[in-house]
């Protein structure tokens, strides 16, 4: 019985590069809006207001949104540079890094958002629970179940696709 798909490298190649920029396109969204937001808040009024401590964090979280973003972006970058090169397999392989990378920055950046915002906004006695529970559950979403899937169903005698 055949298991996989019949491609050759380069077709594989091409085809594991456009599942990529499809996963990237979702990523590149979400934190470009939110680092866009994020670049908003120090215009704000209320700003002026935060304590050093949130000053910190807003600062913290400015730069992880900018790092993922720079992570996110990179792919393309990286593309384009070697483009036309013969170098498809190993772009999707630094591509793929990148995007891993990128996304733990978005995780970290969401992460010190949510920290943030739920200081400003409520008693912060319980934000410290909340941002953890809510980390936990990106982590369970993001890698835990993938991780959990890949090594369940995996067949051990095929090479990963």
């Amino acid at each position: 019985m055949f298991h996989g798909r019949r491609e050759t490298p380069e077709e594989r190649a091409d085809r594991r590069w456009s599942e990529l920029m499809q996963e990237i396109r979702v990523a590149q969204t979400g934190v470009q809006i939110l680092f866009g937001f994020l670049l908003t808040v120090v215009f704000a009024p209320r700003f002026t207001e935060l304590s050093d401590t949130d000053r910190t964090i807003y600062v913290v979280t400015v730069s992880l949104a900018a790092a993922a973003t720079g992570a996110l972006i990179g792919p393309v970058s990286f593309h384009r540079i070697v483009a036309g090169r013969r170098l498809k397999p190993e772009t999707v392989v630094w591509a793929s890094r990148l995007t891993f990378v990128g996304l733990v920055l978005l995780l970290a950046t969401l992460t010190s958002a949510l920290l943030l915002v739920l200081r400003v906004a409520t008693d912060d006695t319980f934000v410290p629970w909340l941002v953890t529970g809510l980390v936990a559950w990106y982590l369970l979403c993001w890698y835990v179940l993938p991780l959990w899937v890949r090594r369940r169903y995996t067949d051990r005698r095929e090479p990963g696709s």
